[in-house]
């Protein structure tokens, strides 16, 4: 295992979960996949010793369907809207964009990532991975208004914080959701995201186009279009299946 910078402490996890950092030019997503198909144990938080961007990933093993048990993404959400509306300045809102985004301030500012060991959404996985990447600060330097609908903390006056205080918090915040997933089911979880959502009854272009009426009760989104009104599945959003 790759120790921590000196500049860049290690965060402190709650129980039932563990740390392992990866250098700043590892993917903690991939890196995650990688020890959730050799076996590890569930509860593992990889994450990137990146001081430009907050990366990590867990490793989860569900016991229900994939259909099911994506709803652990709302929990990984919610718990970095969470951790930002209690280390971010009051006026820094946070909202969802349904899959995957998060926008902060109205313009888009990080993404959730999942994969699984099964695409099929009635088999239970053997493992399922997910996590979030956070742009605390511009990479490039871009002239005021070159990109609007994009952002970074910095750029919204989170000058301060660091990828192991957002970790950290992040990783506390999420696990609070993810015990009400599992011990309530998924409304709850549902609710509070889409109080989160700025696009809910609008027109998105993303992931397909169509009007956004909202979720069905796995977390799918009810998509409205010239055929009629579908779900569009969550399970949509996994980057690799084994």
């Amino acid at each position: 295992m790759t120790a921590p910078l000196p500049d860049l402490p290690a965060p402190t996890f709650p129980p039932l979960l563990r740390g392992q950092p990866v250098p700043a030019g590892v993917d903690p997503f991939v890196k995650a996949a990688a020890e959730a198909m050799a076996g590890t144990d569930p509860g593992l938080v990889v994450w990137s010793q990146d001081a430009t961007t907050a990366r990590c990933a867990i490793v989860l093993a569900p016991e229900t369907p994939l259909r099911k048990a994506m709803g652990a993404v709302y929990a990984i959400e919610l718990g970095l809207a969470d951790s930002l509306g209690a280390l971010a300045p009051p006026e820094v809102a946070v909202h969802f964009c349904w899959p995957d985004r998060l926008k902060v301030n109205g313009a888009l500012c990080g993404r959730v990532r999942a994969a699984a060991s099964s695409a099929e959404e009635e088999v239970v996985p053997e493992w399922l991975v997910t996590g979030f990447e956070l742009p605390l600060m511009p990479v490039h330097e871009t002239e005021p208004g070159e990109t609007p609908d994009q952002t970074t903390l910095y750029d919204e006056g989170c000058v301060e914080l660091a990828t192991p205080q957002i970790i950290e918090s992040w990783s506390r915040h999420m696990l609070a959701w993810l015990n009400r997933f599992l011990n309530d089911g998924p409304e709850p979880l549902h609710t509070a995201w889409r109080a989160r959502c700025d696009s809910l009854g609008e027109h998105v272009e993303h992931p397909r186009r169509g009007l956004f009426m909202g979720l069905d009760e796995h977390g799918n989104m009810l998509l409205r279009d010239a055929s009629g009104t579908r779900a569009v599945p969550l399970a949509s959003m996994l980057e690799m299946s084994r």
